[in-house]
């Protein structure tokens, strides 16, 4: 816990830009969710009792697997997978967007808690964004029309997005903050990169050859995997009792 306390004291700005992204996600969730309900004159809370209950549950499981992360061959070996956005789309999916957002937060936090972080925070923040930029497109989507054909287009849309957009905020902003954070140039990242792959020659590369394969990957696996098990599941999410 001191180690924590003491990284988040070093870090602060870029903990509050963190915070900052956290917020606007909710905030996006949030509008969203207020139109559709107003759309079907649904008057429901946004965050009922049952619901929170749930994110609890789901963002529980969610903290195990993301803990479970393991290095893929193919990336530097601070890169890292994980399937913990696997109960973060199903409660997506069962409850909605800002449920999806809340599973994401919870789940950073409790790593955090447990685990700390290795990384000056910079991984923690790229697995919750990059995690929402799927969540989002995919359950906003089902949202509106709650069907298998628009499960699908939401994993299909939802993996591409993430996929372009956590390769573009790597090049851009991640390793050049990465590397600003641990005093560490961006070549000897690059490096790392090229060590693996020969191809990776530049910050744009290597988040072309490693981290957009890896999005990829992780998209479609979470993705199918949902598809499989959601229709199973839903009845007893959906349970009144």
């Amino acid at each position: 816990m001191n180690d924590l306390a003491a990284s988040f004291a070093e870090n602060l700005i870029f903990v509050l830009e963190f915070l900052g992204l956290v917020a606007a996600m909710v905030i996006i969730a949030y509008v969203v969710e207020k139109l559709e309900r107003k759309k079907n004159g649904n008057k429901e809370r946004t965050l009922t009792t049952r619901k929170i209950a749930m994110i609890g549950v789901f963002s529980a499981i969610a903290v195990i697997l993301h803990m479970l992360d393991f290095p893929i061959p193919f990336a530097p070996e601070f890169y890292k997978m994980d399937f913990s956005e696997l109960p973060a789309l199903i409660g997506a999916f069962a409850f909605g967007p800002v449920a999806a957002v809340m599973i994401e937060f919870c789940k950073i936090i409790l790593k955090l808690l447990f685990k700390g972080t290795s990384t000056a925070f910079v991984g923690d923040l790229a697995n919750f964004i990059i995690g929402c930029s799927f969540l989002l497109p995919a359950s906003i989507i089902y949202l509106f029309r709650k069907n298998k054909k628009n499960a699908v287009i939401g994993c299909v849309v939802g993996t591409l997005v993430m996929t372009v957009f956590g390769t573009a905020f790597n090049a851009v902003y991640l390793l050049p903050k990465f590397a600003e954070l641990y005093g560490m140039p961006l070549d000897s990242i690059v490096g790392l990169g090229h060590a693996i792959n020969p191809s990776i020659n530049s910050v744009t590369t290597l988040a072309l050859f490693a981290v957009a394969p890896m999005n990829l990957m992780k998209g479609g696996i979470v993705s199918i995997v949902t598809m499989l098990i959601y229709k199973k599941l839903s009845p007893i999410l959906h349970s009144k009792k």
